[in-house]
């Protein structure tokens, strides 16, 4: 478990000069089985530069660090997708294949292999760093016999540079 954590640090240390941004979250997670302990989580999520980009609309990619209070973690890589409107506003989705491992027996999500999707609304600031209010769900996505998931709200700070 800790050699991909420490993998995950070195691909944000290693690719930080190409970086759109470095997202720090917080939040509450809410476990779909009953008898799981519903956590404080924390995310940590690196969004590089788009590589498609419309009028409205950028797609990028990135990788997401979600550690709650019962020592859950998940790590994923994937897609992300913005699309602004109203001015400053934006909507932001993605979809994070990845490795979960519960710190909790109580919060098995039914094998290490889940997908995080994100959906969230936020307001880019003045200075170009956003704000935003986002929910996540994970699941295998029935890969696996067992498919409880887990759902979280998160306010997020998106760091550009």
């Amino acid at each position: 478990m800790k050699s991909l954590i420490t993998a995950f640090a070195l691909l944000l240390a290693t690719q930080t000069a190409q970086a759109q941004s470095l997202v720090f979250g917080a939040g509450y997670s809410d476990f779909s089985d009953s008898a799981a302990d519903d956590e404080a989580v924390f995310a940590l999520e690196y969004q590089h530069r788009p590589f498609y980009e419309a009028t409205r609309f950028s797609a990028t990619w990135g990788g997401a660090l979600t550690v709650d209070t019962a020592s859950d973690v998940h790590i994923g890589i994937g897609l992300i997708g913005f699309y602004t409107f109203a001015d400053r506003w934006f909507v932001e989705g993605s979809v994070m294949p990845g490795y979960f491992s519960e710190g909790d027996d109580l919060n098995d999500l039914g094998g290490e292999f889940q997908i995080r999707s994100l959906l969230g609304v936020g307001y880019t600031l003045e200075s170009g760093n956003k704000i935003s209010f986002a929910i996540t769900h994970k699941s295998n996505a029935s890969t696996h016999d067992d498919n409880p998931g887990v759902n979280s709200a998160l306010l997020r700070y998106h760091y550009q540079f």
